[in-house]
């Protein structure tokens, strides 16, 4: 336990210091087993680890999910989305900031990236909001938030990779987050409403579209649903596996941007190094995340653990709340992906053993990892909105998130409390 105990607070030390937490768990993770077991072991332990993650099929669905994130934003369908959502909102006092938070819940429906959905509705509501005066702290906050939905509502990446990690169905992860995530968008839409009470200045009221143009707007995400409705459709109908649809869906964002005129071969080279970018890193970050847990394996860390946990099995919501401190104060240091990679294979046992639900925990992981991208700070959501609006400080950003990822908390609450808002719709599969 005592190697254990070092390692992480080397992990966490590096990782203060702003080493790239990949390298900082495969240095780790490589010293760990070299100590508890030997370097000849150890250096087995990195080749072989790395070997496996890429020759795993299940895998192949985050490089094509990716892929497909990549082709939907230049096919522009955000765009669609946020005109409609603009249309039947944008009329009400914070109403361009609710069709955001609407646009990218639905963006990320086909997207599965919370970066991604951020960096792509802030080049396509922030000019909307400016032009009607929003106050940069509502505009910025809209964005940053909405783009959270991306890792929970379905296809998510994050939830693939909780999923091969635990040996859940991805199938029903993915019906599990359907409902957690429109709370989501319900409780960013109180948060917009609220800060426009306090300062109705913040989001001043839109022109109010007719009928007739909120069913022109309404009518041309037909493309959105279409592509939604095949992924989805075909895990949940057993067409086909979710890498299967994956790869159904890729080619669908392709052949909609290719219709749409927003393919060259410049666009094709720069969408698919894009995505060579975002795997390698993915898959560098997994990787060091399955060496440091293979050195954690390695000690009786995990047994302690759960010898301590099972003081509590009369209380086991105790070990819940316990763990979900965690993940929040370790949401203010590492991003997402790391903190699902890097405690998952710690706390799932611990937790499995205790009696819930393993598809509902994965949710509630999600949803604290939401909170981790719009909290100091380390909010990748806020930093990518600082890239794309360097007029924007980041302090500006960051106050302008606060109320939504208050939101978050009181909707984390709501899931702990309530586990039948994820699980009642895996019921059906």
């Amino acid at each position: 336990m005592t190697e254990a105990l070092i390692g992480m607070a080397v992990l966490l030390f590096l990782a203060f210091l702003r080493i790239p937490i990949a390298f900082v768990m495969i240095l780790v993770g490589f010293a760990g087993m070299a100590w508890v077991l030997n370097p000849v072991g150890a250096l087995y332990n990195v080749g072989q680890t790395a070997y496996n993650a890429a020759i795993n099929y299940e895998l192949s669905v985050v490089p094509l999910f990716v892929l497909m994130g990549n082709f939907v934003a230049r096919a522009r369908l955000a765009s669609e989305l946020y005109n409609a959502s603009n249309a039947f909102l944008g009329h009400r006092k914070g109403g361009l900031a609710m069709a955001t938070v609407v646009a990218c819940g639905g963006f990320s429906a086909i997207c599965g990236s919370s970066l991604a959905t951020a960096a792509t509705m802030s080049k396509v509501a922030m000019p909307s909001m400016r032009k009607f005066n929003y106050s940069d702290t509502l505009a910025t906050g809209s964005i940053a938030a909405g783009g959270t939905l991306g890792i929970l509502i379905p296809p998510s990446v994050i939830l693939v990779i909780y999923g091969i990690l635990t040996q859940e169905s991805i199938g029903e992860l993915f019906a599990a987050g359907v409902i957690p995530g429109l709370i989501g968008i319900l409780f960013y839409l109180f948060a917009v409403r609220w800060v426009t009470w306090r300062n109705p200045a913040a989001g001043p009221a839109a022109e109010r579209q007719d009928w007739p143009a909120r069913w022109r707007a309404l009518s041309k995400v037909w493309g959105v649903l279409l592509l939604f409705a095949i992924v989805m459709g075909g895990i949940y109908g057993g067409v086909f596996s979710p890498t299967e649809a994956a790869g159904i869906g890729a080619l669908g964002a392709f052949l909609f941007a290719l219709v749409r005129g927003a393919l060259t071969w410049r666009v094709l080279y720069e969408i698919l190094l894009e995505s060579v970018e975002t795997t390698a890193m993915l898959f560098t970050v997994l990787i060091g995340a399955l060496l440091f847990a293979n050195f954690i394996n390695y000690t009786d860390f995990p047994q302690a653990l759960l010898s301590f946990a099972q003081q509590f099995a009369d209380t086991p919501y105790l070990v819940i709340l316990a763990i979900l401190l965690i993940y929040v104060l370790l949401g203010c240091v590492f991003e997402s992906l790391s903190m699902i990679l890097l405690t998952v294979p710690i706390f799932f046992p611990l937790v499995r053993d205790l009696g819930f639900d393993p598809i509902w925990f994965g949710i509630v992981v999600v949803i604290v990892t939401e909170i981790s991208l719009i909290t100091p700070p380390v909010g990748m959501n806020v930093f990518v909105l600082r890239g794309v609006l360097p007029d924007v400080k980041t302090g500006t950003i960051f106050r302008g998130v606060t109320p939504f990822w208050v939101a978050d908390l009181f909707r984390l609450a709501l899931i702990v409390a309530v586990p039948a808002l994820s699980l009642w719709l895996p019921s059906f599969l």
